[in-house]
C-alpha cells in the first residue's frame, strides 16, 4: 500500500485544547459518525487519522507530566485491531520520526483501511511491533491507550481485557496514561463501561473531532482523566443535541445588581418542608438562597416543634405553612424534609396548584412517584408553559420512571431525557456529570462538582440555590444550569484549598458559591 502524507489540518485552533469554560458540543455516536463521513468525502485519504495520531503525539511530546527524567524513558502503546489502533500506530510513527523511543504491542493485527495504511506507516519508521506486552509497564514515560474508541458493541475479552487491566493498574500506581479518543471499554454516549464490562482507567484522554458525553457522565469521569480535545479541522454540528453546561449558557439571564436595586428586586422565594423532627433540611436550603442572591427567603414547616428563628441567619423569615401566603412568593423550593404524610401530600398538592415558579426535590420527588394524581399535576404546570424544576438523584429518578437504579445509571442521559418528557419539566438528574434536560430538547452535562459533594445535605443546598435563582426571574432550565455549575464549582474551589473531598459539610458551600457568583458576575460592585 503506498504511503501518502495526507495535508496539515488548516483550522486555526491548536491541534489540542483543555475544554474549559466553554459550552461544548457533546457528540453522541451518530452525530460523530455524520462528521467523520462528511469530513472524509472533503479529503485526501487516511487525512483523519493522519491528524488524530500526529495531535497526539504533539500531545506527548509537549507535556510536562513527567519529570524530564521520565520524559527521557520509551512510550508504550497498545494498539487495538480497529481505527483506534490505526490512530496508534501514526502515533508511534511520529514519535519515532521525533526522536522519541516506541515500542508498539498489537495482539491482532489491524484490519480497516485506513488503519492498514497507519501500519505500513509505523512500519516504514522502524517503530518495533510485537503481538506480547512487556513483564511491567514501569519503564516507560507513557502508557497509550489505543485498544478501542468510540461504537465498541461488545465488553472487552481476552487478551484486550488483560491488557485493560494492566493499563488501568499503571494508572493507578500513578503512571501516565493517555486514552485515545476514550478510555477503551467505556461507552461514549453513556459514561458506562459498554455491557458492564472492564474499560481503562487514564490518567488524561485526547478526544478526536469533539468531547462526547460519556467523558463527563456516570464513570466517564473518573475513566477518562484530564480531557482534551483535538478537533483536527472538523467544526461541530450548529445545533449539537448535548452541550457542556457552561456560564455563557445562562449569563444573559443573571439579574443586574444596579444601585437603586432593593430586596424585592432579587424576589422572594419560600422553602416548604421540615416536618416533625426534620427541620434542619429546609433550613439549610434556605441558608443557600439567602448566599444565592435572593431578595428575602422564609421556611414554611409543615410540622411541629419548628424554631422561631435560625440564630446564624436571623434574616431568615421562618413560619408554619397554614396560613402563610406561598402565592404571594417569586418561587418555591418544596421537599426537604418534608416527609411522606398524608399532610405533606397535601401541601403539595395545594403547591402545585399554585401559579408560581418552582422547584420539587427530596420527599416532594417520592410524593410525586406514589401518587399519579400529583404526577398528573406536576405535568400539567408545564403543559401551561410553568415547567417545575426536578431535581431526583438516581434512586429517586428510578422511583419517578417505576424502573430500578441501574436501568437510571446506564444511560442517565435517556433517563433524563424521559423525565422531562413525562413530567413535562426540567430535569436535574445528579450525580457524576449531573445532566440537566429541558422540556424543549435541550440537555447538558455539568462538568463541575467532585466527591466533596457525596455527604448530606448537598441536595439540600442546590435546592436552595436553584430556588433563589428562580426567586431572580431566571427561566427554570437556565436557573438549573446555574445553580448546578456554580454548586459543583464551590465544591471544586474549597478542595482546592483543601477543605475537600473527605469532611466537607454542606453549610460550607453556601458561602464560597456567594464569592463565586460574585467573581463571575459582579467583579465591579464596591
Amino acid at each position: 500500500m503506498p504511503l501518502t502524507t495526507p495535508p496539515p489540518m488548516t483550522s486555526s485552533r491548536s491541534p489540542y485544547f483543555t475544554p474549559k469554560d466553554d459550552a461544548l458540543a457533546l457528540l453522541t455516536l451518530d452525530e460523530l459518525r455524520a462528521l467523520e463521513a462528511s469530513a472524509a468525502r472533503a479529503l485526501p485519504a487516511h487525512t483523519l487519522m493522519a491528524r488524530a495520531g500526529a495531535a497526539a503525539a504533539q500531545f506527548l511530546l509537549e507535556s510536562d507530566h513527567h519529570s524530564p527524567e521520565r520524559q527521557a524513558l520509551p512510550v508504550w502503546i497498545a494498539a487495538g485491531p480497529g481505527n483506534n489502533g490505526g490512530d496508534a500506530l501514526v502515533l508511534a510513527a511520529e514519535l519515532q520520526k521525533a526522536g522519541v523511543a516506541v515500542e508498539v504491542c498489537m495482539p491482532v493485527e489491524v484490519k480497516p483501511d485506513d488503519a492498514r495504511w497507519a501500519l505500513d506507516t509505523a512500519r516504514a519508521a522502524g517503530v518495533p511491533i510485537s503481538a506480547k506486552a512487556p513483564e511491567s509497564l514501569e519503564g516507560f514515560s507513557w502508557v497509550v491507550d489505543g485498544l478501542f474508541g468510540i461504537g465498541l458493541t461488545r465488553p472487552l475479552e481476552g487478551v484486550f481485557a488483560d491488557l485493560a487491566k494492566r493499563i488501568t493498574q499503571h494508572s493507578r500506581d500513578a503512571g501516565g496514561v493517555l486514552a485515545l479518543d476514550v478510555a477503551s471499554g467505556l461507552n461514549s454516549d453513556t459514561g458506562e463501561a459498554v455491557n458492564g464490562g472492564a474499560a481503562v482507567r487514564a490518567t488524561h484522554t485526547i478526544t478526536f473531532i469533539g468531547a462526547k458525553p460519556g467523558h463527563y457522565t456516570a464513570h466517564g469521569r473518573d475513566l477518562t482523566g484530564e480531557l482534551f480535545v483535538a478537533t483536527l479541522g472538523v467544526e461541530p454540528p450548529a445545533a449539537p443535541s448535548i452541550v457542556l453546561n457552561a456560564p455563557s449558557l445562562f449569563a444573559a439571564h443573571m439579574p443586574s445588581r444596579d444601585y437603586a436595586a432593593n430586596k424585592g428586586t432579587f424576589g422572594t422565594l419560600a422553602v416548604i418542608g421540615g416536618d416533625t423532627g426534620m427541620c434542619g433540611a429546609p433550613v439549610l436550603a434556605a441558608r443557600m438562597a439567602l448566599y444565592g442572591g435572593a431578595g428575602k427567603v422564609n421556611v414554611a414547616f409543615i410540622g411541629e416543634g419548628a424554631p422561631p428563628y435560625d440564630p446564624p441567619h436571623p434574616e431568615l423569615m421562618l413560619h408554619h405553612v397554614d396560613g402563610f401566603a406561598l402565592d404571594k412568593m417569586d418561587a418555591l423550593a418544596v421537599g426537604c424534609g418534608m416527609g411522606s404524610s398524608d399532610r405533606a401530600k397535601g401541601v403539595l398538592s395545594d403547591v402545585l396548584a399554585l401559579d408560581v415558579p418552582k422547584l420539587l426535590d427530596a420527599d416532594a420527588l417520592n410524593l410525586v412517584s406514589r401518587d399519579a394524581s400529583l404526577a398528573d399535576a406536576v405535568a400539567a404546570r408545564g403543559a401551561k408553559g410553568d415547567p417545575c424544576v426536578l431535581t431526583p438523584h438516581p434512586l429517586e429518578a428510578a422511583r419517578l420512571l417505576g424502573i430500578d437504579v441501574k436501568e437510571v445509571q446506564r444511560d442517565r442521559i435517556a433517563a433524563a431525557r424521559q423525565l422531562a418528557a413525562r413530567f413535562e419539566s426540567v430535569i436535574v438528574l445528579k450525580g457524576s456529570g449531573t445532566v440537566i434536560a429541558s422540556t424543549d430538547g435541550r440537555v447538558a452535562i455539568n462538568p463541575t462538582g467532585n466527591a466533596a459533594l457525596a455527604t448530606g445535605g448537598t441536595g439540600d443546598v442546590l435546592g436552595g440555590l436553584i430556588g433563589a435563582l428562580l426567586a431572580q426571574r431566571l427561566p427554570p432550565y437556565e436557573a438549573a444550569l446555574a445553580g448546578v455549575y456554580f454548586h459543583g464549582l464551590a465544591a471544586q474551589a474549597l478542595t482546592a484549598e483543601g477543605e475537600g473531598p473527605a469532611g466537607l459539610t454542606a453549610g460550607e458551600l453556601a458561602p464560597k458559591v456567594r464569592s463565586l457568583l460574585n467573581r463571575r458576575f459582579y467583579p465591579s460592585r464596591n
